[in-house]
C-alpha cells in the first residue's frame, strides 16, 4: 500500500529551464490553413495570449506557398480575428472578428493585395462563424444563432419564461440554445443590406456550403419534430439562397452528417457521417447523389475516427479523390480515398497530429503538431517535400527545452489488442527516482498521442515522469475498441461498462511502466483526468489504495444524475446502452460516488460553475461525501468558467489551474512547487 502522508517539496530548482505554469502566457498557436484559389498564398490564424487583458488575441496572416517572402500579418490581431476564407477569384479574404467594447461579433472583408479598406458587412450579438463565399463572389453565407423574440424585452426579469418541449436545450460554453437556434443567413459582400435569413428555427443548422451554380447551399440539421428521442440523426438538407423556397432534405434519416462538400460539377456531396444509431461509431466520408439521395460510404475498411478533434473539417475534392483526417493510434493524418471507391492512401501520416489541412491551385497546406513541437505551417510539395512557413514556438523551445516522450504498447488484460501508451521522463527527477503521474485522457471517445501539450511538460519540469495511454474506449484505433465499455446490460453490443476494461487497461499500462523503468518511483505515483478522466480518476480511487494522490477534474461522479442535469441530458442512454429511468442500477453501479466509503486516496477536486457538460453538482457531492466521511479532500471551483476551462478558459484560470495541480502533488508526492505568476 502507498503511503498517503504528505510530503513536503524540497527538491532543489532545476539546472536547465523548464515549462512553468506561466509559460501558457508565452505560447502562440498556429491554426486553420485556408490556400488562395491559385495555390501561391495561404491565409492561417496566429493565436497569443495577452495577460495583462486576461484575453486570447488572434490575427489573420497570410504567407507565400512557396516560402519566397516571410509570413506576414492580414489583420491587426487587436480582436479576435479568424476563421479567413478566400473569394473565389482570390482577391480578397473574408474574415470574422470580435470587436469593440461589447465584443459584439462581425464579419469583414479586406483586399488581399491592394491594401483597401476593411470592409465590415454585418455586425451581431451572436457569433458569426463558418463563412462561405457564393462562387460569384457577390455573397457570403454564414451560421449565426438567432435570438427569438423573447429576447426582444431587454430587462431579463420581465422576459416571458422559455418554452422548453425537447431535450438538448443548452450546450456548454454557449448557454441556452433552446431560444437562440443556430441559422444560416447570406449577406451581400457589397455591404448594400443586412444578412438575410434562409434556413431558421426552431432547428439547428451548420455548415453552409455553395453550389457550384450558385443556386444552392447545402447544410446540415435535424428537421423532424422528434430528432430528441432518438439517436439524433442530421440530414444534409438544400436551402435556397434567396429564402424563397423551403428547405429539401437530400438525405432522410440515414446518418448524423456534418461538413458538407460539393463536387466540382454540382451532382454529388461529400460529407462527414456517423450512424448514431449504433454508439461510439466512427464518422466516415459519404459521398452522396444530388439527383437520387443515394449515399456511398467510402471508408468503411479504414476503420479508423474521420472526425478528429481538432482537424476535422470538410472532405475537400481532389479530382477523382477526396482528402480527409483520421486518427490512428496516437496521430492524425491526412488521407485521400478515390470517389469510385477503394482502399484510401495516406497524404500527410507520421508521429503528428494535423490540426488543419486545405487544397487548392495544385497546393496543400497544412498545420501539424508534435509531442515537442507547437503548431506550425507546411506545404507539402508535388515531389513529397514537407517544407515549414512558420517558426511560432521556435524561440518557446529553445528556451524551453521540450521533453520528447517513449511510445510503447501493453497487451490489453482482455486478450484482444493492445494499448497505446507512452511515458514522458524528466529531465531532472524529484528525488533519486522520479515519482510518476497517470494521467488518463476524457472522451472517453477520445485519444492522446503525438502532439504538444503543454501540461505534460510542465508536469515533468517539475520532476514528475508522466504514463499516459488509449484504454479501450479510446479513439484511434478500431470501433470495437471505442465500444467496449457499453455497459454489459446494453442490448446491442455490450460491454464491461465505464470502470471495466478501462480501467483495468490503464492500470496494465502503469504497471508496465514501473516494471519496465527502475527510474520510476512506485511508492510515489498519483493519479489524474478530467471529464471522463476524472470520472475513471474518482472510480479508480473508490477501488484501489495504490495512489499517493489523486486530482479529479471536471469529473462524472454520478452518471445517474448526470443524465437529467448535463447538457446533453438523454444522450448518456445512448452511450451506455440502457436509460436511467428504467435501469438506475446500471447508472449508480457504474458511479464513483457509490463507492466513495472506499475512497481515502487524498483528492483534489477541480470545477467549473457554469460547466453544463458536467455540471458543478458532479464535484459538490464528491466533496460533501468525502468531507462528511473525514476524508482528505481539497476543493476548487473556477468562477464564469465552461468545461473547457483547461483549454479555452481564461488565461489567468488556466495558469492558476495549473499551479494548484503542481502545489497539490508536490506535498503529496515531493515534486517541485511550481514558480509562482508574477
Amino acid at each position: 500500500m502507498a503511503s498517503n502522508t504528505p510530503l513536503q517539496p524540497g527538491h532543489p530548482s532545476p539546472t536547465v529551464p523548464q515549462v512553468q505554469p506561466a509559460d501558457i502566457t508565452r505560447i502562440a498557436h498556429v491554426t486553420d490553413p485556408r490556400v488562395s484559389p491559385d495555390g501561391r498564398l495561404v491565409a492561417f490564424v496566429v493565436t497569443h495570449v495577452d495577460l495583462d487583458a486576461n484575453v486570447y488575441r488572434s490575427a489573420v496572416w497570410v504567407a507565400a506557398s512557396d516560402g519566397s517572402s516571410p509570413p506576414r500579418p492580414f489583420s491587426s490581431g487587436e480582436h479576435g480575428d479568424g476563421q479567413p476564407a478566400w473569394s473565389p477569384d482570390g482577391r480578397w479574404l473574408a474574415f470574422t472578428s470580435r470587436r469593440g467594447d461589447d465584443k459584439r461579433s462581425t464579419l469583414h472583408v479586406a483586399p488581399v493585395h491592394s491594401g483597401g479598406e476593411v470592409r465590415t458587412l454585418c455586425t451581431r450579438s451572436e457569433a458569426v462563424e463558418e463563412p462561405a463565399w457564393s462562387p460569384d463572389g457577390s455573397r457570403i453565407a454564414f451560421a449565426s444563432r438567432e435570438p427569438t423574440s423573447r429576447h426582444d424585452e431587454p430587462d431579463e426579469r420581465a422576459r416571458p419564461p422559455r418554452r422548453i418541449e425537447r431535450l438538448f436545450t443548452r450546450l456548454d460554453g454557449e448557454g441556452w440554445t433552446v431560444d437562440r437556434p443556430r441559422s444560416v443567413f447570406v449577406v451581400a459582400v457589397d455591404g448594400s443590406g443586412p444578412p438575410r435569413l434562409v434556413a431558421g428555427g426552431p432547428f439547428e443548422h451548420g455548415g453552409p456550403a455553395w453550389s457550384p451554380d450558385g443556386a444552392t447551399i447545402a447544410v446540415t440539421t435535424a428537421r423532424y419534430d422528434d430528432w430528441d428521442l432518438s439517436p439524433i440523426l442530421t440530414d444534409v438538407v438544400l436551402v435556397d439562397p434567396d429564402g424563397v423556397e423551403e428547405p429539401r432534405a437530400l438525405t432522410r434519416r440515414t446518418f448524423a452528417h456534418q461538413l458538407p462538400s460539393w463536387s466540382p460539377d454540382g451532382t454529388r456531396i461529400a460529407a462527414l457521417a456517423d450512424d448514431s444509431r449504433v454508439v461510439h461509431s466512427h464518422s466516415q466520408v459519404v459521398v452522396i447523389d444530388v439527383a437520387t439521395g443515394e449515399e456511398t460510404v467510402l471508408t468503411a475498411g479504414l476503420d479508423r475516427q474521420c472526425v478528429p478533434m481538432p482537424g476535422a473539417r470538410a472532405p475537400l475534392w481532389d479530382e477523382d479523390g477526396l482528402l480527409f483526417s483520421c486518427e490512428d493510434h496516437g496521430s492524425v493524418h491526412v488521407r485521400r480515398v478515390p470517389v469510385a471507391g477503394g482502399p484510401s492512401a495516406p497524404v500527410v501520416d507520421g508521429p503528428r497530429w494535423v490540426t488543419g489541412y486545405d487544397a487548392a491551385g495544385g497546393t496543400l497546406a497544412f498545420t501539424a503538431t508534435t509531442a515537442t513541437s507547437l503548431p506550425d505551417l507546411f506545404v507539402l510539395d508535388p515531389d513529397g517535400t514537407q517544407r515549414r512557413l512558420t517558426a511560432a514556438g521556435d524561440t518557446f523551445h529553445a528556451a524551453v527545452p521540450p521533453r520528447a516522450p517513449q511510445r510503447f504498447t501493453v497487451a490489453s488484460p482482455a486478450g484482444d489488442g493492445e494499448v497505446d501508451a507512452w511515458l514522458l521522463r524528466p529531465a531532472e527527477p524529484a528525488g533519486e527516482r522520479a515519482p510518476v503521474l497517470l494521467s488518463i485522457h476524457g472522451g472517453p471517445m477520445t485519444q492522446y498521442g503525438e502532439t504538444w501539450f503543454d501540461e505534460f511538460q510542465m508536469w515533468t519540469g517539475a520532476g514528475y515522469a508522466v504514463v499516459y495511454c488509449n484504454p479501450h474506449g479510446s479513439t484511434g484505433g478500431t470501433q470495437a475498441w471505442a465500444r467496449a465499455i457499453r455497459a454489459p446490460e446494453a442490448e446491442i453490443d455490450p460491454g464491461t461498462g465505464w470502470g471495466g476494461i478501462d480501467a483495468d487497461d490503464v492500470l496494465a499500462v502503469l504497471d508496465a511502466a514501473l516494471a519496465a523503468n527502475p527510474d520510476l518511483d512506485p511508492d510515489r505515483v498519483g493519479v489524474l483526468g478530467g471529464s471522463y478522466g476524472g470520472y475513471l480518476t474518482s472510480w479508480l480511487i473508490g477501488h484501489t489504495d495504490r495512489f499517493v494522490a489523486a486530482c479529479s477534474e471536471r469529473a462524472v461522479n454520478n452518471l445517474e444524475s448526470l443524465e437529467w442535469a448535463s447538457d446533453v441530458a438523454g444522450f448518456f442512454r445512448f452511450e451506455i446502452g440502457v436509460d436511467h429511468v428504467r435501469r438506475p442500477d446500471v447508472y449508480r453501479r457504474m458511479s464513483p460516488i457509490t463507492y466513495v466509503q472506499d475512497m481515502r486516496t487524498p483528492v483534489l477536486i477541480l470545477h467549473s460553475e457554469d460547466d453544463l457538460r458536467c455540471p458543478i453538482d458532479q464535484a459538490d457531492q464528491l466533496f460533501v461525501a468525502l468531507r462528511m466521511l473525514g476524508r482528505p479532500v481539497e476543493y476548487h471551483r473556477f468562477e464564469k468558467e465552461s468545461h473547457g476551462l483547461s483549454r479555452t478558459g481564461s488565461p489567468r484560470h488556466r495558469v492558476q489551474r495549473a499551479e494548484i495541480i503542481l502545489d497539490w502533488f508536490a506535498r503529496h508526492l515531493g515534486g517541485r512547487a511550481p514558480d509562482p505568476l508574477t
